[in-house]
């Protein structure tokens, strides 16, 4: 029996949720050795873990404003740090980012420097400050730094344009994982994970989401990093495989130009499945320029510190010194999975490509390989696919195909792991899909609830009213979320990196000028955001209608297109314009002190 204060007891809580998700994978390995089926496992881990995660939910259900909107501002900075690396690492993290690697070569480690240096960008700009300030929402910042319902519209705009690209790449990932865990189709797939995700914010907004991401967390570190851990050692690449990445590398690279790898032709191509791709060489050309490198490193970097989710996890802490703090933390609980994406990345094309490897499939008849269990269940998922284009009935670098998601999904069963350790997997998948959905439609729902319900169209709304507004948004926007990523206009990885760009383009610089510069004004800020995310959008049209771009900037990295127009613009129509009253710049001044109390204190 847990005794006194709940935060107090926070570590021995968890202490004992770890205890017991450990046991549980256990049952579920001698489970597996006794004779239960691979589809009884994979239902049995995302059940499990969805019910936990619903009964925090639950258990964290609040009518009070403040517990709803920034769980009661007393998040401890460990436990603030491990939520919001939940709520950071996202299916596109977790799922994505290692088949981004391995089809892309290390030109993708760009998103890895970004999304991690983003951080220093937050810390150092932001997080401290706007958790002075005191808000609820980063539209509540906009609005009350700048002056005016038009300035929190627009910021309501901005965040929802880049939350709600955001969140379809993320119920994508719940879909995939519910897909395969549960052997139903995708297009319903992605509403069972709605439904999951639903249940973990729909009663205790902020409050739920947080205690719901520290469990979630702990579970999607464990699934990330044990498979890692068991496949480098299992394939002799060293009990910590990280320190040997250079040298596994550089063995693919042999590999590829001992089996000589052929580009395939059109004609090849139009046989695949949609969505799928071929192994390519390590090192491609994708992003292998020192500029295309930069500047999308530099796009996510922006994109981390205008993401109003991100925000909002350091509006939840007790003070200026632990949003500081707090950022430390993340720091590190996401170097853990970061930096052992490129190894999975790299194992998983070692396990199939290496001869010398029981699980190699190169060189093997196509027949052959064609029988092996794991390839005829991923096969039928539609994410994966082997044909015999060169006609000699073995399996070449240049006729196998694998959808990116099942990378990191498919790897434990290719690698020949225990099916419990792929039913771990997938659990984690689902925790980090549903942490950063959870924290997404939140997002967009209280600051629609709070910046443009309350603040705008009725002010005198009692809390339960507001609340009551809250839920049934984070129901209508789930929902079309759900509905868009079933149509799956996008990949999971491509839709995150839009939501980055969106992001920037319209929020970076009115939220760092806000905080830096005092004379910025509503009308600049109006501006800022206004044209960047058109500008943004604008160019983002032209480049996928076959436009040839500038200076080296893509589709992936149109944010920086984007933000630069909104800086101009802010700075221009600031200057043109009226400075700000001396009591708002009496305030910017005062949110740059890190002590003292919250400007705005008990306004809401």
């Amino acid at each position: 029996m847990i005794k006194g204060n709940f935060i107090d007891n926070l570590p021995k809580v968890y202490g004992i949720y770890t205890g017991g998700f450990i046991g549980f994978i256990i049952i579920m390995a001698i489970a597996e050795q006794m004779g239960m089926t691979a589809k009884a496992i994979g239902i049995a881990f995302v059940a499990f873990t969805v019910a936990i995660y619903a009964i925090i939910g639950y258990l964290s259900r609040t009518a009070q404003a403040d517990a709803y909107y920034v769980a009661g501002r007393q998040v401890p900075t460990v436990f603030n740090g491990m939520a919001t690396a939940a709520d950071w690492m996202s299916g596109a993290s977790f799922v994505a980012m290692a088949g981004g690697i391995y089809f892309k070569g290390y030109g993708y480690m760009a998103l890895l420097v970004g999304w991690t240096g983003g951080y220093v960008l937050v810390a150092s700009l932001l997080a401290p400050y706007l958790r002075k300030f005191g808000c609820y929402t980063v539209p509540d910042f906009i609005g009350t730094r700048y002056g005016g319902n038009l300035a929190r519209f627009c910021a309501v705009v901005v965040l929802t344009v880049a939350s709600f690209t955001y969140v379809t790449a993320q119920i994508n990932a719940t879909g995939t994982i519910a897909s395969v865990a549960l052997d139903i189709p995708f297009q319903y797939a992605v509403y069972v994970g709605l439904v999951s995700i639903l249940l973990c914010s729909m009663l205790g907004g902020m409050r739920g989401v947080t205690w719901t991401q520290v469990a979630q967390y702990i579970v999607l570190i464990i699934a990330y990093l044990l498979p890692v851990f068991w496949i480098s050692n299992k394939i002799g690449a060293g009990f910590f495989p990280h320190f040997m990445l250079a040298d596994e590398v550089a063995r693919i690279g042999e590999l590829e130009q001992q089996f000589g790898f052929v580009a395939n032709s059109k004609e090849n191509l139009a046989m695949v499945p949609k969505g799928l791709a071929g192994i390519t060489k390590a090192h491609s050309a994708v992003n292998a320029t020192p500029w295309a490198f930069i500047s999308l490193a530099l796009a996510m970097m922006m994109g981390t510190a205008s993401l109003p989710h991100v925000m909002m996890r350091y509006f939840t802490t007790p003070s200026v010194k632990a949003a500081r703090k707090s950022v430390g933390w993340s720091v590190f609980f996401i170097f853990l999975l970061y930096s052992s994406a490129p190894m999975l990345a790299t194992l998983s094309k070692l396990a199939l490509i290496d001869p010398s490897l029981p699980t190699g499939i190169i060189g093997k008849s196509v027949s052959e390989v064609q029988a092996i269990d794991w390839y005829q269940n991923w096969n039928q998922a539609n994410l994966m696919f082997i044909s015999d284009f060169n006609g000699n009935g073995t399996v070449e670098l240049n006729e196998f195909f694998m959808g990116g998601k099942a990378v990191v999904l498919a790897t434990p069963e290719i690698a020949g792991l225990p099916y419990v350790i792929s039913g771990l997997v997938a659990a984690g998948g689902m925790a980090a899909a549903m942490s950063t959905a959870d924290g997404l439609i939140l997002a967009i729902a209280n600051a629609i609830s709070h910046d443009v319900y309350y603040k705008i169209i009725d002010p005198k709304a009692e809390t339960a009213k507001r609340l009551v507004v809250a839920r049934v948004l984070l129901v209508v926007i789930g929902f079309a979320g759900a509905t868009i990523a079933a149509m799956e206009i996008q990949g999971i990885l491509g839709s995150v990196i839009w939501a980055f760009d969106f992001a920037m383009s319209g929020l970076f610089f009115p939220l760092v000028l806000g905080v830096w510069w005092s004379r910025a004004n509503r009308e600049g800020a109006i501006a800022g955001m206004v044209l960047g995310l058109l500008s943004g959008l604008g160019y983002l049209i032209w480049v996928r209608n076959g436009g040839s771009g500038f200076l080296g900037i893509t589709q992936l990295t149109f944010g920086i297109f984007g933000s630069a127009v909104s800086l101009v613009a802010m700075v221009v129509v600031s200057l043109a314009t009226s400075a700000p009253n001396a009591a708002t710049q009496r305030m910017v001044d005062e949110c740059r002190i890190p002590s003292g109390k919250s400007i705005l204190g008990k306004q809401h």
